[in-house]
């Protein structure tokens, strides 16, 4: 098993063709996993026209680790099957119980690869065999820290400022003490009337008790007055959320 997992990895390193796009889809863009949950389950749609068979693992950071070599508190079942077209398929992820901290979240990912069919044999054609490889993030969650509440005032407590960055001009740099991950899509310098100045086309996460930038583009100095930051950022089920704060002096 083990080799046939390692040579399904590699398959996705051959890439994609032109037009050619995965059929198996994950309902939802991450999992959120409560620390006093024995499991969670993630729903797999084949919205293609022809069956795929489908690999998932788990991985702690490193998206070129092979799953056989991998170690991660998750167990996932099954690892392995045969998706036909229109059909559906539930993923079980089951924790172990190996202790993780408990006064911050802890980050893994959950790894989808789907192998298309060979072609028709009889056709004699030249083909490449296809494989297609979706990542989306799990947070484990601690008991203590999932609340609405908590989540929400954790956002009162990010720290906001204006750095300048190697390449002479600026950037808005999010210190994150909290104990959550905060992801961003998006985010701009706005003046008092609620107009935009500078946008960042960067997203990017800060992880608990760490930051990010996030390089403004074509500010060369700061502007004149009072402005606030304008960001977005995803939710526990993967909506884009919009909030405000003042940037201090």
């Amino acid at each position: 098993m083990k080799k046939t997992m390692h040579k399904l990895v590699c398959l996705a390193l051959l890439g994609a063709a032109a037009g050619a796009q995965a059929s198996v889809i994950i309902s939802g863009t991450r999992v959120v996993f409560p620390s006093d949950e024995r499991e969670m389950t993630v729903r797999l749609t084949n919205e293609g026209k022809e069956p795929g068979l489908i690999q998932v693992w788990m991985d702690d950071g490193d998206p070129n680790a092979s799953p056989d070599k991998i170690s991660t508190p998750f167990v996932l079942t099954p690892p392995m099957f045969r998706m036909d077209p229109a059909k559906g398929q539930t993923v079980r992820m089951l924790y172990n119980g190996t202790p993780l901290p408990q006064d911050r979240e802890s980050l893994f990912w959950f790894n989808l690869l789907e192998v298309a069919p060979k072609p028709n044999a009889d056709s004699g054609m030249n083909y490449m065999q296809m494989a297609f490889r979706t990542r989306i993030k799990v947070f484990f969650r601690p008991k203590a820290l999932n609340s609405a509440r908590q989540i929400e005032d954790a956002f009162e407590r990010l720290q906001w400022s204006l750095k300048r960055d190697a390449d002479g001009g600026y950037a808005v740099r999010l210190d994150n003490p909290t104990p959550y991950h905060i992801n961003l899509i998006g985010l701009a310098l706005a003046g008092a009337d609620g107009k935009a100045l500078y946008e960042s086309e960067d997203g990017g996460m800060a992880e608990p008790g760490k930051g990010a930038e996030f390089k403004l583009k074509d500010m060369k100095a700061p502007p004149a007055g009072k402005f606030t930051v304008r960001y977005t950022y995803l939710n526990d089920y993967g909506g884009s959320v919009e909030k405000q704060t003042e940037l201090p002096d």
